[in-house]
């Protein structure tokens, strides 16, 4: 990042503010609606804004009805326009307004978009609503009657038609198009066409009265063709002062990304407002080249997007300065923060981890499972799945053989509460203690732990995982059974797993694709679901209360080894990633992404500051994409869960074992340290 780029200025993260004015109006006064227009685009600037749409023909009002073809009314539209014109020549901000406008001989209803001073295009609307209370086909004519491609307007030479695309030189990615009103609720609106001919923001200016469930509709309908388009999607409409001779304004504005509504304005306000929301402009790009379909309906439509024109605009913004993020940025992105879509989404990954292990019982013919039961969060989760399946397959619950197996270092706490798991489940329960068969292992490597030595070396954990594994691959072909595996999704891209004969390995591993702070709810979830009595529950919220270690090094007299001391939080590891993994994000993106969303920690919640969120980061990137991938080039098969992403070598990720991670270090340490990210700094 260059030296005179803020680190945590939103546009240096490839974001772009965009706002929605909706202004009071005064029907047929343009020179109070221009005035209304500067004042809330002034407001926009201020506020870092890039962008900001106003309502449909706000100039004049919506509602002014055969005064349209009075010209004294449309003079004076252009001269608000004029106003509204010179006010932006110091502004360094699109505004987008509305108004009725002549072009020869022949009336349309159009979207003038501006900027410092110049007036960047003019877009009639395409499609005309004359149905119910709309008949606009009695003032207007739509896009595709125009002849000219070009016109004159306040003495400029302005680009004219539906198929603009204004281009932003300043900020990548920044493509809008604009369109009108009905023109979004037509089977195929404009904007779709824009889209695949590179539009990244469809703005969308409204009029839109008030109707009972009109606004759920509306929201729906920005929802979907944000989503379809891969696409924000801004929507602004007309409120207080429209005239109310038959209808009725509620000011509904909406600004939405991918299918995400991040803005949305109060309707029936009797104030004017500015919603804004701050689009995530890569994350389209990155959607778009991911999503090959868009790609092919790029081509299909060749012919359909060849008359679109490029305006381009210099789009200029203080990179200089700080500028956080309005945007909200979840902590936890594989787990939502409302308790109700939460638990839909443990019952909805629960429910494929058990239809996953069912099909693959009743495939193999099998009909016993074994699984090792360490009284931590991941063994007892896998668990719990395996009973659902068996119940599901009308199967006992004996038939699953659970064995604790404490090594060198496994705590009371973990083993008691491994053995009242298994109680509560009411699997067949066993105790093989490994380490006789550890220290004969020992002995034959010559390690100096055989000599008495306190030598807990990496070979020191993995013979003890090494060990467990073993010892279920056989019981499993003892018993006629399979093993099924433990192991996360965040310590499958840490590398936090034994390889081969360790507790990487099995025959099916139900959580592959489940990132750790998801698990710890899922176990909360089915604790509370009422499948466990008071025992089974109590078991349950210990488990999940306990610290999060492989307890494979004696304590000794110091503290308990800690997984997250090494790897650092899985809060943090989740978040990159989620991030790495579903978009490609570099890691300083991430880490301002991670700094937006710790930033407004209260004071009875874990918060990390920069230097910590750089640490986590690094210890990340090494061990993804130097480090690991080896391990998960052959990994058991597996569900997918959710659209976060797998990392089977079968599905979400395909990745070289001998990979390096420089560039991504490298692209690290643009990253400032803690010192530097105060209000002032500047990234190195």
């Amino acid at each position: 990042m260059k030296q005179d780029r803020h680190f945590g200025n939103l546009y240096n993260h490839d974001f772009a503010r965009i706002a929605v004015g909706l202004p009071q109006c005064r029907v047929a006064d343009p020179a109070f609606n221009a005035a209304e227009t500067i004042r809330l685009a002034d407001l926009a600037a201020d506020q870092g804004a890039s962008l900001i749409a106003f309502p449909e023909l706000g100039l004049s009002a919506y509602t002014c009805d055969d005064l349209f073809h009075q010209r004294v009314l449309l003079d004076a539209c252009e001269q608000a326009l004029a106003s509204v014109l010179a006010a932006t020549a110091q502004r360094s901000i699109v505004i987008v307004v509305g108004m009725p406008l002549r072009v020869e001989q022949r009336l349309f209803n159009c979207a003038i978009v501006l900027y410092r001073g110049r007036i960047l295009g003019a877009v009639p609307k395409t499609y005309l609503p004359n149905y119910g209370e709309f008949y606009e086909a009695r003032q207007f004519n739509c896009a595709d009657d125009a002849l000219c491609s070009e016109i004159t307007l306040l003495d400029q030479t302005v680009p004219f038609g539906s198929q603009l695309i204004f281009s932003s030189e300043a900020v990548a990615g920044f493509k809008f198009h604009v369109e009108i009103c009905e023109d979004v609720w037509a089977p195929i609106p404009p904007s779709s066409y824009a889209a695949l001919a590179g539009a990244t923001v469809l703005v969308n200016l409204s009029a839109s009265n008030a109707t009972i469930g009109k606004a759920t509709y509306r929201r729906q309908l920005v929802g979907q063709q944000a989503a379809r388009c891969l696409a924000a999607y801004v929507y602004s409409s007309a409120g207080q002062g429209e005239s109310s001779t038959d209808l009725a304004w509620d000011g509904h504005a909406l600004i939405c990304e991918n299918g995400q509504m991040l803005a949305e304005s109060e309707r029936f306000a009797t104030e004017a407002q500015i919603i804004q929301a701050d689009i995530d402009l890569e994350l389209l790009g990155r959607e778009r080249m991911r999503q090959t379909s868009f790609g092919h309906s790029v081509r299909h439509h060749a012919e359909q997007l060849r008359p679109f024109r490029t305006v381009r605009f210099e789009g200029q913004v203080d990179r200089r300065q700080a500028l956080p993020l309005h945007r909200k940025i979840g902590r936890h992105p594989y787990v939502p923060p409302d308790r109700g879509d939460r638990d839909e989404r443990c019952r909805e990954v629960y429910n494929i981890q058990v239809q996953a292990l069912v099909q693959r019982l009743r495939s193999s013919g099998t009909k016993k499972l074994v699984l090792g039961v360490s009284g931590g969060l991941d063994s007892t989760h896998a668990l719990l799945v395996c009973a659902k399946a068996m119940d599901q397959l009308g199967l006992p619950r004996s038939q699953i053989l659970g064995y604790t197996m404490p090594g060198f270092a496994t705590s009371t706490r973990t083993r008691d509460q491994a053995l009242r798991l298994m109680a509560a489940v009411g699997c067949t329960a066993g105790e093989i203690d490994i380490r006789p068969s550890c220290e004969q292992m020992f002995r034959d490597l010559g390690h100096p732990y055989a000599a008495g030595e306190k030598q807990y070396d990496i070979t020191f954990e993995n013979v003890q995982a090494g060990e467990r594994t073993s010892h279920l691959f056989r019981l499993a072909n003892f018993h006629g059974a399979i093993v099924v595996g433990t192991g996360d999704l965040s310590e499958l891209a840490l590398g936090w797993c034994t390889y081969g004969v360790g507790d990487h390995m099995s025959h099916y591993n139900v959580n592959a694709s489940v990132p750790k702070t998801l698990i710890r709810h899922l176990v909360n979830w089915v604790a509370g679901n009422g499948d466990y009595d008071a025992h089974g529950r109590q078991v349950l919220e210990e488990i999940v209360a306990t610290e999060i270690s492989p307890e494979l090094v004696p304590a000794d007299g110091a503290a308990l080894q800690s997984s997250e001391a090494t790897l650092g939080s899985y809060d943090l590891q989740d978040f990159n990633l989620y991030y790495t993994l579903r978009y490609g994000f570099a890691p300083s993106k991430i880490a301002f992404l991670a700094q937006s969303a710790w930033s407004d920690t209260d004071q009875w919640a874990q918060s990390y500051g920069l230097a910590e969120i750089k640490r986590a980061l690094r210890i990340f990137v090494t061990r993804f994409f130097r480090g690991s991938q080896f391990k998960r080039s052959c990994v058991p098969n597996a569900p997918k869960v959710g659209s976060g992403g797998s990392l089977s070598p079968r599905g979400d990720w395909r990745a070289p074992s001998d990979s390096e991670a420089t560039a991504w270090l490298a692209e690290l340490e643009t990253i400032p340290d803690a010192d530097e990210a105060d209000g002032t700094a500047t990234a190195r």
